[in-house]
This record gives C-alpha cells, structure tokens and sequence, in this order.
C-alpha cells in the first residue's frame, strides 16, 4: 500500500509542476502557475503523513516506509532545484527566455559543481535521517522499526559512495576539456 502511495507521490510531484508550468507559460497565467508550483510541496506532505499514520496504526515498519522517509529528504533537498530546472526550460521554449544553464563539464567548476550536488545530497540525508528517527520514536518498538535503522545505514553508504565516486574523485582528478586538433 505505502509503496503505491509513495509512486502516486511521485507522479503528482511531476504532473502538479507540468501543470504549473503549462499554466504559467503556454497558458500565460503566471498566478495559477505560481499557486501550482507553490503546491508542489504538498505532495510531499500526502506522503509523510501517510507514513507516519501506517506506523502510528501499528505497522512493523518495512522497505516502502524507509524508501519513503529517502524520497521525503531527497525531495526536499532536490526539489526546488529540479523545478528551477524544468523552469528554465520552459521559459525558454514558451517564453522566448534565455537557453537553460548546463552544468559545467570540465576543471575545478565540475568538481565545485559535484560538491554543491552531494552537498543538497548531505541535506537529504539529514531531512531522510530525521524523518527515521522521528519514526522509530513515533513507534517506540525496536522489533517493529528495525528496518528503519536498516535505512539509515543504507542511505549513509550511499553518501559515502557518492563523496568518493564524485566530488572527490573530480577534485583529485578533475576531467580536462579536450583540445582541438
């Protein structure tokens, strides 16, 4: 059940902001796109309640209810950042805006550009985290929240990964535009 609640969460997420952005450009009513966007934030709620609710009812937490609190603190940290970037490419193509920013691809910008990105990912992270832990207090039973400890540790060596296989890896070895012939 949580698991199709946290897809429905994820499909509103994108068709209330195509909607907003369709209202705000093609349409030309930039309040209803603004109110639409502004309720982007809303979906997220849906879902943390839903969680939180499940677990309050005595569910033995599980995989969906830690996949849930991940999308919940990935959400918040991404969010804002991927509704500027479909924005961007919006105004450009309904609006006559300028050409989207591309994320720089070579020397030190890549690598300042990798640790922004892990850094919005320490911000899920942390939002992730607090929402377990929120939980398994919610719960007050260690059997049932077992499977959020379990998530806190994935999530954690996912960072991990990310830091090596990214920011870091681009500092150490930052990738060289290629030179013309």
């Amino acid at each position: 059940m949580l698991v199709a609640v946290i897809v429905g969460c994820e499909v509103a997420f994108w068709v209330v902001l195509l909607a907003g952005l369709i209202a705000r450009y093609p349409l030309r009513r930039p309040r209803l796109g603004a109110a639409l966007l502004i309720a982007v934030p809303v979906v997220d709620l849906v879902l943390l309640a839903a969680t939180m609710i499940d677990l309050r009812r005595g569910a033995t937490a599980t995989f969906a209810h830690g996949l849930a609190a991940a999308y919940l603190g990935f959400s918040v940290a991404f969010g804002h950042s991927m509704v500027r970037w479909a924005d961007e490419r919006f105004a450009h193509r309904f609006a006559g805006g300028p050409p989207p920013r591309r994320a720089p691809r070579y020397g030190m910008a890549r690598a300042r550009h990798e640790w922004r990105e892990w850094g919005k990912g320490m911000i899920g992270w942390a939002v992730a985290c607090a929402v377990l832990l929120a939980g398994i207090a919610l719960v007050g039973d260690g059997e049932r929240t077992a499977e959020l400890w379990a998530w806190t540790g994935r999530l954690s060596l996912v960072m991990a990964g990310w830091l090596v296989f990214w920011p870091v890896a681009y500092t150490v070895f930052p990738k060289r535009a290629p030179r013309d012939a």
